[in-house]
């Protein structure tokens, strides 16, 4: 699956004694590539989202600490951005198995934990 989670962050430096910076604080754009159905993390959308946001801001916050090596103050969920065929493949992965979701459809599933946070742009030629 082709697609890629998109956040906002806000992180600052925290230089050593006797350095300053300026300004401290600064803001960024994040991209988390997805992961293929069936491997590890390809569940990140359920594991932390929630209609479009996070479910447990804090716990990404940390993650996202953990992966750049700064200081975070906020970070929030901007979008999921995938192909058409990357949307296809998702839709069919989490039809393979909707028990897991607790959901009667891929729909409900979408709805469930992306809201309208889903940008599907057309395949590249």
């Amino acid at each position: 699956m082709s697609g890629r989670y998109v956040l906002a962050v806000r992180f600052r430096l925290a230089p050593g004694r006797g350095v300053r910076v300026e300004p401290a604080r600064f803001e960024t754009t994040l991209y988390r590539d997805a992961d293929e159905p069936g491997e590890d993390g390809w569940l990140f959308f359920r594991d932390n989202l929630w209609r479009g946001e996070l479910n447990s801001p804090d716990h990404l916050r940390e993650l996202t600490e953990e992966a750049l090596g700064v200081p975070v103050e906020h970070v929030e969920y901007r979008r999921f951005e995938t192909s058409e065929s990357g949307y296809r493949e998702l839709k069919e992965a989490i039809a393979d198995d909707l028990e897991q979701f607790n959901a009667d459809s891929v729909d409900e599933v979408v709805n469930k934990y992306f809201g309208s946070s889903i940008d599907v742009r057309p395949e590249r030629s």
